[in-house]
């Protein structure tokens, strides 16, 4: 399957565009939009998303993944292999944490440029293209890829201490696995301190704690209510422990 990862929102053209390439030599391949919703314009709180979902998406698949606020400039656009699944977009940082973690690993630079290709939307008209190659079963060097070896981001951490992403209901997601906290950790952010619950039944109705989400992410939440409105949970927020 071809799995979309953009920070496009699902409004306006731009998945709809993207889809029809794609569609263009796979008309019958499974299209899954996985988040449209990535952090708008921050390609490093949202490599710490991806690199979480990461661990649900089959192997042999394609991810799409744009989140490219360079589009158009220097970044290197790539396909990554991590640990049987591809991943096509831009050199931005975006697969950095995915890259660390992986146990197999191999990167290409995605040397094919089309006839047209917009200054603004790589999306469309370079990774999509690329990304139905790999899909329809071509190598990266026949799907216009030559072996690279990207730029890494070391200043970055192995866990993000800070608020990366808000779902539907306003849980606040942090970048740290919440396997690496002790089980007694507490959290603060905002000059609130949020204790560890196993799920949202075990605290009080209205009542703030962090638990392990379904991605494995430490993820910040209210019992009914929502945890994106108290101050200090903005994506991009710090979070200590």
């Amino acid at each position: 399957m071809i799995v979309l990862f953009t920070d496009f929102g699902a409004h306006g053209p731009y998945l709809g565009q993207m889809e029809m390439v794609i569609r263009q030599t796979l008309p019958a391949e499974p299209v899954v939009n996985l988040v449209a919703d990535a952090p708008a314009f921050d390609p490093r709180a949202s490599a710490y998303l991806l690199a979480a979902l990461a661990a649900g998406i089959p192997r042999q698949s394609v991810v799409l993944a744009v989140v490219d606020p360079g589009v158009g400039g220097e970044r290197l656009p790539l396909v990554v292999e991590a640990d049987g699944v591809l991943y096509a977009g831009p050199g931005n940082g975006l697969f950095e944490p995915l890259m660390r973690r992986a146990r197999t690993l191999r990167a290409w630079e995605i040397v094919w440029r089309p006839e047209r290709l917009s200054a603004s939307f790589h999306g469309r008209d370079l990774f999509a293209p690329v990304a139905a190659r790999l899909a329809a079963g071509l190598a990266p060097e026949d799907a216009g890829c030559r072996a690279a070896e990207p730029s890494r981001r070391a200043d970055w951490p192995d866990d993000l201490a800070a608020i990366i992403y808000h779902d539907h209901y306003g849980n606040a997601w942090t970048g740290l696995r919440a396997s690496a906290l002790a089980g007694d950790a507490v959290l603060r952010a905002g000059g609130r301190e949020f204790r560890r619950a196993r799920t949202f039944s075990d605290a009080p109705q209205g009542g703030a704690f962090w638990y392990e989400n379904s991605s494995g992410l430490a993820e910040i939440a209210v019992n009914g209510g929502a945890a994106s409105s108290l101050p200090g949970l903005a994506v991009g927020d710090s979070v200590t422990i």
